[in-house]
C-alpha cells in the first residue's frame, strides 16, 4: 500500500509514519503538512490510503474530499484523523467510515489500516458520502469561551489559543495573532482548557498540544518544549509528568516518566 499522511501537527505525522514503517504491507508512507501540499503530492502519486486531518489552516480535510470528488479520477481510502472528543465522534460512528482519535495508538492505527483493505472502493465511497455532512457540522462547532476586555465580552476560538502565561492575579491568553489579559487564576483555566488539549508545563504557563513543534530532553532533567511559532519553554520537572499526556503521539519514547 502507498499511504499519504497529511496533518499540520509535526508530532502526529511522526508518529503516524512510524507506525505504518512497521507494516509489512505498506509499501510508501509520504507526509504533507496542509491539503494544498497533499492535493499536489497526489498529482505525481497514486495512494491507496490517505490519512487525513479535519482541521487544518487554509484548507480542511473535508474540503480537500470535495476537492477530490470533484475531479472524479477516483478518491483513496480516507481515514480521518480527529481530536473531536468521543461524544462528537459517537454522533456519526455509526456510519462506519472510519477515524483516528487524537490521541492515538499503534493498536488504533493499525485497525484503522487494516479496515481500509477490507472494503471496496464503492463500500468506502458510499460510507464518505454519509459521513461528510456531520463532519461538516462537527467542524463548525469549535468549542469557543468568552472573556471580558476592555468593558465588553469576546468570543475567543479555543484552537485558536497558543499558549496561557500567568501574570500575577491575571492570564495572558496568547494567540497567534494578539493576546488577551483576563483576570482569573491559571489553575481554574487548567482545569476549563484540560478537555481540549491544553497541558500545563510550569506553575505558571499551560500550552495547546496543537501548537507544540518539539520537545528536547535537557541535562538538567528538564524538557525544553518548542511551539509552532518557534517560541519556547522549560517544562519543569515538577510538571515532566504532563508530558505523557502526548505519550501516544511519541511511540518508542519511553524515557519521559514522571
Amino acid at each position: 500500500m502507498r499511504i499519504l499522511v497529511v496533518d499540520d501537527e509535526p508530532l502526529a505525522r511522526e508518529s503516524l509514519t512510524r507506525v505504518l514503517n512497521e507494516r509489512s504491507d505498506v509499501e510508501t508512507v509520504d507526509t504533507a503538512v496542509d491539503a494544498i501540499e497533499a492535493l499536489n503530492r497526489m498529482r505525481d502519486h497514486a495512494y491507496d490510503v490517505l490519512l487525513l486531518d479535519i482541521r487544518m489552516p487554509e484548507m480542511s480535510g473535508m474540503q480537500m474530499v470535495d476537492t477530490l470528488r470533484s475531479q472524479g479520477n477516483g478518491t483513496p481510502a480516507i481515514i480521518f484523523v480527529t481530536a473531536f472528543n468521543e461524544h462528537a465522534v459517537a454522533a456519526f460512528e455509526r456510519h462506519a467510515t472510519d477515524y483516528i482519535l487524537k490521541p492515538f495508538s499503534a493498536e488504533r492505527v493499525n485497525r484503522a489500516i487494516d479496515y481500509a483493505k477490507q472494503h471496496s472502493t464503492e463500500d468506502r465511497e458510499r460510507r464518505l458520502a454519509e459521513i461528510l455532512p456531520h463532519l461538516q457540522t462537527l467542524a463548525k462547532s469549535t468549542p469557543r469561551i468568552a472573556i471580558k476586555s476592555k468593558g465588553r465580552i469576546l468570543f475567543i476560538d479555543v484552537a485558536e489559543i497558543v499558549v496561557a502565561e500567568a501574570e500575577g492575579n491575571y492570564v495572558l491568553l496568547r494567540q497567534e495573532a494578539g493576546s488577551h489579559l483576563l483576570r482569573e487564576q491559571i489553575s481554574v483555566l487548567a482545569d476549563r482548557l484540560a478537555p481540549h488539549g491544553f497541558v500545563r508545563i510550569h506553575r505558571s504557563v499551560l500550552v495547546n498540544a496543537a501548537h507544540v513543534e518539539a520537545v528536547k530532553p535537557l541535562l538538567t532533567g528538564e524538557y525544553l518544549l518548542r511551539l509552532k511559532n518557534g517560541k519556547e519553554y522549560n517544562v519543569t520537572r515538577t510538571y515532566k509528568k504532563n508530558l505523557k499526556q502526548f505519550a501516544t503521539f511519541w511511540l518508542g519514547m519511553d524515557a519521559i516518566a514522571g
